[in-house]
């Protein structure tokens, strides 16, 4: 199965790789990517290279992230991805505009998310998104 990692995930292993917390989310990215089992979509590229003073960094990252190919999205999946959001906020659950998308995008293609952001947790609560686990 592929796993759809979320902007959090690559922040912290691209970003913040130094910190011994971060140590054990670093390994299973890199046990999936190893495994070829990695999937993106370009929100998700965008937030991560977003912010980024250095541009020698930026581009050292923008180039790492190329290897992984964006999971094509349609006009179903914006609108799957407002429906969902819909869906959450009547039961009182918030995110962004990127989470129901990424969630939209995993239910559509059976992948598993892979993040540290705890609103994942509500959103499985209420839509069929399985979350990947180190």
């Amino acid at each position: 199965m592929k796993v759809l990692v979320d902007t959090a995930v690559w922040s912290l292993v691209l970003r913040h790789k130094d910190r011994p917390e971060n140590a054990a989310t670093a390994a299973e990215l890199a046990s999936l990517v190893n495994d070829r089992r990695v999937a993106i979509i370009g929100q998700v590229r965008q937030e991560v290279l977003s912010g980024i003073k250095e541009r020698a960094y930026f581009e050292r990252l923008r180039d790492y992230l190329r290897a992984f190919p964006d999971t094509e999205l349609s006009s179903r999946d914006y609108e799957e991805a407002a429906s969902v959001y819909n869906d959450c906020r009547q039961r009182g659950i918030q995110g962004s505009g990127t989470d129901f998308l990424i969630c939209a995008v995993a239910m559509k293609n059976d992948y598993s998310i892979f993040t540290t952001d705890e609103d994942f947790t509500h959103f499985a609560k209420v839509l069929p998104i399985v979350l990947h686990r180190p």
